[in-house]
């Protein structure tokens, strides 16, 4: 399956805009931000897990539990963000 990736304030400084990643496993936000932080020391480091993220879902904010359907959109962003 495939879902758009978006990047918001730092994150997007370090990892452009977006991304279509083909997801593989367990389909979930959490499951994504692994298998993202797994594709390139980049990635890594910039979604490490002990760096607070919030995460939406088709533009709603999401817990990483939630499933992923194709076509989806899921957004990371830093906790605070400006205008």
């Amino acid at each position: 399956m495939k879902v758009t990736v978006r990047y918001f304030a730092a994150l997007r400084e370090a990892l452009g805009v977006q991304e279509t990643v083909h997801v593989s496993g367990t389909p979930t936000v959490g499951s994504l931000r692994e298998q993202l932080i797994a594709s390139s020391p980049l990635h890594a480091e910039v979604l490490r897990r002990d760096r607070a993220l919030r995460c939406a879902l088709n533009q709603t904010l999401a817990d990483e539990s939630a499933p992923l359907d194709d076509g989806a959109e899921v957004a990371f962003f830093p906790p605070v963000t400006g205008g």
